[in-house]
């Protein structure tokens, strides 16, 4: 198993960081995969083959902690990458919301 669960959705309340700009402020930590719980089901496989997919956005997946578990909102085609190149962590901007 990649993740602890595949998740369809944020169970979450807003926090307000909707733009990659939002999220600077975070220092990026190393996370593992199996620790994290998806927010989308599905992926485009263009974003997850695309050589320059981070070119446009943030270096680190952005993941949100919610009364202990760790949601991966953004970044999924990072995580896979890190698993099919056999990685079990991934560097992520981690927010925590209490």
């Amino acid at each position: 198993m990649i993740f602890k669960a595949v998740g369809d959705g944020r169970p979450y309340p807003e926090h307000g960081r909707s733009r990659n700009r939002d999220w600077v402020d975070v220092p990026p930590r190393q996370v593992r995969l199996d620790e994290l719980v998806t927010t989308k089901r599905t992926l485009d496989l263009d974003t997850l083959l695309s050589e320059d997919s981070t070119f446009y956005g943030d270096l680190f997946a952005h993941v949100v902690e919610y009364q202990g578990t760790l949601y991966l909102e953004d970044g999924l085609h990072r995580a896979l990458r890190a698993a099919l190149q056999q990685r079990p962590v991934l560097h992520a901007r981690v927010l925590t919301i209490r």
